[in-house]
């Protein structure tokens, strides 16, 4: 086995165990740092359809947009940057780009810009930035974040006219785009999206019944197997990898942590697309709410996915992809308002939990 082989590669892997009614609770900041998202995925036990509120939460997700070949000088045109980045608070981020071969492109809500280079880019595009944490050859990638809120941004000033020249003249990045906005800012984006060819996309809602389903017990706080057993077992629900443990059957491994017991039916229900932060709040909301309602030993999960190819995950942290991409995080909601709020992320991420 080569040296390579023999490698395991970091992961980080965060667990934490509260409960909403604790002041300290930080769920909702680590839901609104983490920008870039593309599936919500929802486990309700004992279920075939979903809650009629949880059902109107998931299908109240706001829409996006795709830009087809936007350069990515135009994210510093006047009018975006005044109507856009100042007042709506858009977010985007490059479609389709391979973090390890091409340039990828983040924009934040707070207004920041994060660039993904590659040297040769980089060394052209004239403008100071740092060595990626990502680099599965040395020096190989670059980093370039700017505050686009930042006066010395203000169109016409220094550091505004040097990165759009470095853009326009010297590197001319042009990418497929992801673009979302707050509710109420869709108007700041109608100037860009008259110069270029574009899609409106509404998030993509499906559902799956689960039947025979084992799953891990005790599921309250006080559950047994460990944070990396529980998120194996949770993907391969997600993935719908079969649990068959006949001889015959070579697809897969995957043994549900013990103790376990067997759910006569179970609901899974996911939503795809640009998600906003906001939107996955509401839903959270929601499954608290039905929660409530359900008997004391009620349980449910909620899983979000960020896009394995965005150059940034929490917070703006550095996030990279060479063997997985993984950027996620789980919570596993009860009735008496607990929780278990597991984070993930694969190698090469900054990720500070």
């Amino acid at each position: 086995m080569t040296p390579e082989l023999e490698r395991t590669p970091r992961s980080l892997l965060a667990c934490e165990i509260s409960s909403f009614m604790d002041e300290k609770c930080r769920v909702r900041a680590q839901l609104e740092q983490h920008h870039f998202n593309y599936k919500v995925s929802v486990l309700l036990p004992d279920c075939d359809s979903a809650p009629s509120a949880v059902g109107a939460a998931l299908s109240s997700f706001s829409s996006f947009y795709l830009i087809k070949k936007l350069p990515v000088y135009e994210l510093l045109d006047t009018h975006f940057l005044q109507r856009a980045v100042h007042q709506a608070h858009v977010c985007g981020l490059s479609y389709r780009c391979r973090m390890d071969e091409e340039a990828c492109v983040a924009l934040l809500p707070n207004g920041s810009l994060v660039l993904s280079l590659d040297k040769d880019s980089y060394e052209l595009l004239g403008v100071e930035g740092k060595a990626s944490t990502f680099n599965h050859r040395t020096s190989s990638r670059f980093i370039v974040r700017v505050n686009l809120t930042d006066s010395s941004m203000a169109p016409g000033g220094r550091g505004h006219q040097r990165l759009l020249t470095g853009l326009r003249s010297r590197v001319q990045l042009q990418t497929d785009f992801l673009l979302s906005h707050h509710p109420g800012g869709g108007d700041a984006l109608q100037d860009l999206l008259s110069r270029y060819e574009w899609t409106e996309h509404k998030p993509e809602v499906r559902s799956r019944t689960l039947t025979h389903l084992p799953f891990p017990t005790p599921m309250t706080s006080d559950l047994q197997c460990d944070a990396y057993s529980f998120l194996e077992w949770l993907g391969a629900v997600d993935a719908g990898i079969s649990w068959e443990k006949s001889s015959s059957s070579f697809l897969s491994s995957f043994l549900c942590p013990q103790p376990e017991e067997i759910l006569s039916g179970a609901l899974s229900v996911s939503v795809c697309g640009l998600l906003l932060p906001e939107d996955i709040h509401t839903l959270l909301q929601e499954l608290r709410r039905y929660l409530q309602e359900r008997p004391p030993d009620s349980w449910a999960v909620l899983t979000v996915h960020g896009f394995a190819d965005s150059p940034v995950s929490w917070a703006g942290s550095q996030h990279g992809f060479l063997r997985g991409g993984e950027n996620l995080y789980s919570l596993l909601l009860f009735h008496d308002h607990k929780y278990r709020l597991y984070m993930a992320a694969g190698a090469h991420d900054a990720m500070t939990p």
